[in-house]
C-alpha cells in the first residue's frame, strides 16, 4: 500500500492550502484515515482524524480553520487549510489503517510527507 500526499507548498499568513493523499495498492477495506504534522524541533503530532463513516476529531489549534474530508470510493483524503499561521508550518503526513485481503489485520501506513511553509 503507498500513500500519495501533496498539496503543500508555501503561502502567506491568512492565506488557505489544499492537501491530498491517495491510497493505492493492495487495499480490500480502510479505517480510519488523518493528518499527522511535524515541525522543525518538534515532534510528530495529531492535527486530525475521520473514520470510514466520517467522524471527525480535530486537534484544538486547527478547529475552525482546517477542514477534513474523505473519497471512500477514490482511497482519497483532503484537508483544507484555511487561515494559516506561521504556527502550522511543518512537514505534513497523511496515515491510514489498511485492511489488505478479507481475513487480514489493519496495518498502519505514512505517506511521504508534504513541506508546508507559512510566511508571517
Amino acid at each position: 500500500v503507498q500513500l500519495q500526499a501533496s498539496g503543500g507548498g508555501l503561502v502567506q499568513a491568512g492565506g488557505s492550502l489544499r492537501l491530498s493523499c491517495a491510497a493505492s495498492g493492495s487495499i480490500f477495506v480502510i479505517n480510519a484515515m488523518a493528518w499527522y504534522r511535524q515541525a522543525p524541533g518538534k515532534e510528530r503530532e495529531l492535527v486530525v482524524t475521520i473514520t470510514s463513516g466520517g467522524r471527525t476529531n480535530y486537534a484544538d489549534s486547527v478547529k475552525g480553520r482546517f477542514t477534513i474530508s474523505r473519497d471512500n470510493a477514490k482511497n482519497t483524503v483532503h484537508l483544507q487549510m484555511n487561515c494559516l499561521k506561521f504556527e502550522d508550518t511543518a512537514v505534513y503526513y497523511c496515515y491510514t489503517d489498511v485492511k489488505s485481503y478479507v481475513g487480514s489485520i489493519y496495518r498502519p501506513y505514512w505517506g511521504q510527507g508534504t513541506l508546508v511553509t507559512v510566511s508571517s
